[in-house]
């Protein structure tokens, strides 16, 4: 896995850093980024996932998509999935030259309540995740993620939707799970 070297730039928690500020600190480009603006994991997207294991032609197949669509090294990089290319919380967050939406004047905004509350339950933990960014740092948190998103029995990385591991059969707790204990 990948995590974001920032020690000079993250303090209690509060980071703000912009593409060029990092280039200018001689921080050196990552291949992939795990973290988002909006507080999802990409470890823990299918088609992140799909990229990693060097499945993207087989996946494309079976969904009947361009492979070209769905080549993904993260959010925050430049190689970004057709799901992920217009995102307008993405756009925003740049445009307010945030690392993450909770440091802008206007968290949380209403293009991050809808996205919270839309019909895809990976979603629903955006803003419980954006608080354990701001409070614990963006390491600690790609840290307990990607412990969160592989499997407690073989260490195999899983998606949010995945019950059962791929690997070794053990049950998952998926983001429905966590769906269904935030909407308690």
């Amino acid at each position: 896995m990948f995590y974001i070297k920032l020690n000079n730039y993250q303090k209690n928690g509060n980071i703000k850093i912009s593409e060029n500020s990092v280039k200018n600190k001689g921080v050196k480009a990552i291949k992939n980024r795990l973290d988002t603006y909006c507080g999802l994991y990409c470890g823990s997207c299918e088609i992140f996932i799909t990229n990693q294991k060097g499945e993207v032609k087989e996946t494309a197949k079976k969904w009947g998509m361009n492979p070209d669509d769905l080549y993904c090294n993260g959010c925050k990089t430049d190689t970004t999935s057709v799901f992920c290319r217009n995102c307008e919380i993405k756009e925003c967050a740049k445009n307010n030259e945030v690392e993450f939406c909770f440091q802008c004047r206007d968290f949380p905004c209403e293009k991050i309540i809808e996205f919270k509350n839309d019909e895809n339950p990976h979603h629903t933990i955006v803003l419980k995740n954006l608080t354990s960014i701001k409070e614990m740092g963006i390491n600690k948190w790609l840290k307990e993620q990607e412990k969160r998103w592989s499997c407690p029995n073989c260490q195999e990385n899983f998606s949010w939707y995945d019950e059962k591991c791929l690997n070794c059969g053990s049950s998952l707790k998926s983001c429905i799970d966590d769906e269904n204990e935030i909407n308690k």
